[in-house]
Order: C-alpha cells, then sequence, then structure tokens
C-alpha cells in the first residue's frame, strides 16, 4: 500500500434550512431529524435550529467521497422537500437575522451559549470541514504546523458569504470574521511536538478554559477523538463540485507535506502574525486580490499563488487519483468563488431574495 492511500477523507457541510416561499431560514431541523429516513448516522443538529450538518463516512479516496458527497446532498434535499423545506449551501445567509433563530435543546449548545453568551447566539455561519487521516500523531503536528502556511489559500477558493443581515459587507467571507469572535479560533501556533501540544491542551482543561479538545475551534486542529487533521477555515461552497474540489486540494497538500517531512525535507514555519495577515486579505477580497509571498516578501496575486500550490502538489496528485477533482480548481479561478457570483446576482438584481435563489439553484447544481 503506497503512503497515499493512508490518508483517507470524511467531509462534513453545513446547510441553510429555506423557506421556499419567504426564502428566509427556518429553526426546522428537528422535523428532519424525527423524519424516518436513511440518513439518520449522517445528519447532525447544530447550534441553531435553522443549520444541518451532513457528513461522510470514512472515504478511501476522493472518487469515494464524491460519490457519498453527491448522495447526501440529494437525499437531504428530498428530505428537506418533505417537510417545506429547501436546503442552501453559502457561509452566511443574505438576508436572515440570527435573532430570529432558534437555539437547539442540546446540552452541549446550552453550555456554549451560557459560555459565550451573545457571540454564541450571532454564530449563524455554515462552514466546511474536511478530515484527513493521519494515525501518527507526532507526525501530524508537524503537517500540521507546515499546512498553515496553506490556509489562506484554500480559504481565498472557498469565500462564499459576502451577506449579513441584507448588506453587502464588502468582505467576500463574512462568515470568518463572525467566527473570529469565539475564543480558540483562526490560525493556531506552531508546536514543536506532540507533548507540546498535549500540555496546552491539559493546561486549559486544569483551568476550566475548556472541558476538552473539541473547543478548540482553529482552522486547522488535530482532531481530539479521531486520528485525523481537520481543516475547518473553508466557507461551505454553493457547487457539490466545489467541496470536492476543496476536499482534493487539502487532501493533497497534506500527503505533499507529509512526504516532504519523511525524506527529511523541511518547510520553513512562519508566524501567526504573518499568516493572519493573508487570512485577512483572503477575507476581503477572496481570489480577487494579492496574498503576500512571505518567501520573495513582495505581494502576488492571488489566483498565481494558487496555480504555484498546484504546481507544488502535482507530484502526488495522480498517486491519490485526484487529477479529475484537482482540475475543477481552475474552473473556480474561472466562473469566481461563490461570493463573486453571489454578488453578480445581486448586482444585476439588486434582491437579496434572487440571491438566495441562485444559492438554491447552485446547491443543486450536479445532483441529478
Amino acid at each position: 500500500m503506497s503512503d497515499a492511500k493512508l490518508f483517507m477523507l470524511g467531509i462534513e457541510e453545513e446547510f441553510q434550512l429555506i423557506d421556499p416561499e419567504t426564502r428566509d431560514l427556518r429553526s426546522h431541523v428537528q422535523y428532519l431529524l424525527d423524519d424516518e429516513h436513511t440518513l439518520a448516522d449522517q445528519l447532525k443538529p447544530e447550534l441553531h435550529q435553522s443549520v444541518i450538518e451532513v457528513g461522510t463516512n470514512i472515504c478511501r479516496d476522493i472518487k469515494e467521497a464524491r460519490r457519498e458527497m453527491v448522495a447526501l446532498r440529494r437525499d437531504l434535499s428530498k428530505l428537506a422537500a418533505r417537510n417545506g423545506l429547501t436546503i442552501a449551501a453559502a457561509g452566511t445567509h443574505p438576508f436572515a437575522h440570527w435573532q430570529d433563530q432558534l437555539i437547539t435543546d442540546n446540552q452541549r449548545y446550552h453550555e456554549i451559549v451560557e459560555d459565550l453568551q451573545q457571540i454564541a447566539r450571532a454564530n449563524l455561519i455554515f462552514g466546511l470541514h474536511v478530515h484527513v487521516g493521519i494515525e501518527d500523531r507526532e507526525l501530524a503536528i508537524h503537517i500540521m504546523n507546515a499546512a498553515r502556511y496553506f490556509l489562506p489559500h484554500i480559504f481565498a477558493l472557498s469565500t462564499n458569504s459576502p451577506f449579513w443581515q441584507g448588506q453587502n459587507t464588502g468582505l467576500k467571507s463574512f462568515r470568518s470574521k463572525i467566527f473570529d469572535r469565539f475564543p480558540r479560533t483562526g490560525i493556531p501556533d506552531h508546536f514543536t511536538s506532540l507533548s507540546e501540544y498535549e500540555n496546552y491542551i491539559k493546561l486549559l482543561i486544569k483551568t476550566r478554559c475548556i472541558d476538552n479538545a473539541k473547543k478548540i475551534w482553529w482552522d486547522i486542529r488535530m482532531h481530539p477523538f479521531f486520528n485525523t487533521l481537520e481543516y475547518r477555515i473553508c466557507d461551505v461552497p454553493m457547487r457539490v463540485d466545489e467541496t470536492i474540489a476543496l476536499a482534493a486540494l487539502i487532501q493533497a497538500v497534506t500527503v505533499k507535506l507529509y512526504k516532504l517531512i519523511r525524506q527529511n525535507l523541511g518547510f520553513r514555519l512562519y508566524r501567526r502574525l504573518l499568516l493572519n495577515e493573508n487570512k485577512w486579505r483572503a477575507a476581503r477580497h477572496g481570489i480577487k486580490g494579492k496574498l503576500i509571498d512571505f518567501g520573495k516578501q513582495e505581494e502576488v496575486d492571488c489566483v498565481a499563488l494558487i496555480h504555484e500550490l498546484l504546481a507544488f502538489i502535482d507530484d502526488v496528485v495522480d498517486e491519490l487519483g485526484s487529477r479529475e477533482e484537482i482540475q475543477y480548481i481552475h474552473e473556480i479561478l474561472r466562473m469566481g468563488t461563490g461570493a463573486d457570483r453571489q454578488i453578480a446576482v445581486f448586482e444585476a438584481t439588486n434582491d437579496v431574495r434572487r440571491v438566495v435563489d441562485y444559492i438554491v439553484q447552485e446547491t443543486h447544481h450536479g445532483l441529478e
């Protein structure tokens, strides 16, 4: 078995539950959870009752992940329709207000609201999480350290939340700024070893900052219960093709860094302070702006750096069997991210309800 075959995938997407008539959010997740259906083990409620998460099983490769993700979206769409709803995939709803949404009746969510108060209640956002399997947690820490550099590049491709409470925010990902208000979010510091990371977690638990490591909400983290690296920085994309392309890119970056480490080839680690400059640029401009090339110490078009990233991972793509899925990154660069397309619809119609219609349409693209 090749090294690449060790890096199995799991994908989680958070969807909006939409009233087809008003285009507003509906706090009806319990209707879907109580419905007799075949998705029971793969549906999860979230903090707000207008959010539902679906997650794949462990997938051996990106082809299996695609089959699962398409089936999950299709089945969830049918389940929602049976309950008078439709689903939409975007990092924020274009005009809904968080004050109108009900909190899910769950002990964990009650604790989060009690701890974080209005910061939690206002956290009406929708993300994409991609898990890449790594059995060796010591090695995973070093891969995580290096992968932090590429998070803004990946994030820029996913940007899909330009609107908040009926306003064009001027950002391509307003979701990321909403989530920044939570503690223990963003790009993490780097850790010299697994023991340093574990001592950090133990200190937070000992001092009652957290009760377990699930309350570490970084943009990339070692999952506390599974042997995976979990990439959490992305807005949920509109099209399933975009989700699969991003998952393939994330898997390829992970495998490429793994191979470099196994060959005793280091990757320069940059301070979180610097990486955050690129994350901000990605949130503000998406793929339309410039990121900083810290090696050259100069600004470079984001699209050019994404092309460099694709070249960097190219030698592992065929081993992973994901060239077709990676190729869709070029389609994202051509048509624009979800944020670019949402803004185009709004500029053409001046109607945020038409934006919701477009998001719903794109969410169902490719599910036929």
